[in-house]
């Protein structure tokens, strides 16, 4: 929500106004929560010139003064936000006055009482009494009305979501559990976008395969490294170009990412020398969402003998295993008949001790999806089974109601964004 987005941008205050700066991040943390803190009557007519308290916007009959919104400025100011902080202000009150408008027409209202308790929540995520809390707010210039009425479209906007969305909002324990898993951190930090070119290496074309792997490095261009993939990889990606999905840097094995993190867009990586084959890489995009993490993984998975590469027993096998095996689990089933040394189910290792071809494989795989290698003269099956974050000594992971509080918040707070977004394309608004 916007009022919750424009309070999170901290920067720093001057000294006077310091004591407001946890203050205000606790306010903008609580405005944030959304859920968890007709027409309305022909709209008067707008002050031209006219007093501080005079309506200059009207929002579905509902007045906002030329006071309202300098204060609201004033507020984005403390923040030292950038950009048209009347445009932020005049927003941030347009979106309050939908809330509570919407809230009346459903019959809602914020009793005092819960107003002040929500004030004194807010103060107290700062260490602050509600009474010292405005005291500081009064000291920058903000009065007490603004902070309550800012408190109060939120209060009132959470009973609002509650009542409409509560009983479709189904947390299931399939859910907690994926939520738990390092998947749920994708997009999180930065990502890359990759395309992929392996070349097979047996001793007996080793020194062939080298050189073949130099000219592909030497590729600059998206173009030509997947045409170039089209005809030389051993990879299944061979048919899309060598083209990779978006994947966190941290899926990567360990010693691959400063090589990936080294390169530009439309660049190619040196020869990395696999079990049995040589990789290179070209680097088609980066999203730095956020601090590459370095962050260790444990991984578990399965590794299942196809036959010869290219062979149709080797293509039926892999069929099998698309239409039967959704988990790696079902793999015992579809190997039955095979011999038993054609499916190995590994253990969670850490990132650093499984083969860098398999870890390559892996890294852009979610839990139960496969890819295939060649490895000894044989195509091979890879399904990732599970992937895990390594915590530091002493971090406890989450609980499960902690999790499931974190999905529900997620979940209610995108029914509210979705309901103020519909409330804001269909409102009437006047502005001089």
């Amino acid at each position: 929500m916007t009022d919750g987005r424009e309070m999170t941008k901290m920067v720093r205050l001057t000294p006077r106004c310091r004591p407001l700066n946890a203050a205000v991040l606790a306010l903008g943390l609580a405005a944030g929560l959304g859920w968890t803190p007709g027409n309305g009557p022909a709209a008067p007519a707008l002050a031209q010139g006219g007093g501080l308290f005079a309506p200059v916007i009207t929002v579905n009959g509902l007045g906002i003064s030329r006071y309202e919104i300098e204060q609201r400025m004033r507020f984005l100011q403390l923040l030292r936000q950038s950009g048209d902080l009347r445009k932020a202000a005049e927003d941030a009150l347009i979106e309050d006055r939908l809330r509570t408008w919407r809230a009346k027409l459903d019959g809602m209202t914020a009793s005092p009482e819960l107003v002040d308790e929500g004030m004194t929540e807010f103060a107290g995520r700062a260490n602050l009494t509600k009474e010292q809390f405005i005291a500081e707010l009064t000291r920058a210039g903000v009065s007490e009305q603004t902070f309550r009425d800012f408190v109060s479209a939120g209060v009132v906007w959470r009973d609002v979501v509650r009542a409409r969305y509560a009983g479709r909002v189904q947390i299931t324990e399939a859910d907690i559990d994926r939520a738990m898993l390092v998947e749920a951190d994708r997009g999180a930090g930065t990502r890359v976008l990759l395309s992929e070119i392996i070349i097979p290496a047996p001793p007996e074309y080793a020194a062939e395969a080298r050189e073949l792997a130099g000219q592909v490095s030497a590729i600059r261009g998206e173009a030509e490294f997947a045409n170039a993939a089209q005809q030389v990889s051993a990879s299944a990606t061979r048919d899309q170009g060598g083209r990779l999905q978006w994947m966190p840097l941290q899926n990567l094995p360990p010693a691959l990412r400063p090589t990936i993190m080294a390169l530009k867009p439309g660049e190619a990586s040196a020869p990395i020398e696999l079990n049995g084959a040589i990789a290179v890489f070209m680097l088609r995009g980066m999203d730095e969402g956020g601090p590459a993490s370095t962050g260790a993984q444990t991984l578990g998975y399965a590794l299942l003998t196809l036959g010869v590469p290219g062979s149709p027993e080797a293509a039926e096998l892999a069929g099998r295993v698309a239409r039967s095996a959704k988990g790696c689990d079902d793999l015992y089933t579809v190997a039955k008949s095979l011999p038993p040394s054609w499916l190995t189910r590994v253990e969670p290792a850490a990132q650093g001790a499984i083969p860098q071809d398999v870890g390559l494989a892996l890294a852009h795989l979610d839990i139960g999806e496969t890819t295939r290698l060649q490895r000894g003269g044989n195509e091979v099956l890879v399904m990732l089974c599970s992937r895990e974050k390594v915590r530091p000594e002493g971090e406890a992971a989450p609980s499960r109601d902690a999790v499931r509080t974190q999905l529900l918040n997620q979940r209610m707070n995108s029914y509210a964004d979705s309901l103020l977004a519909d409330l804001v394309a269909n409102a009437v608004i006047v502005r001089p």
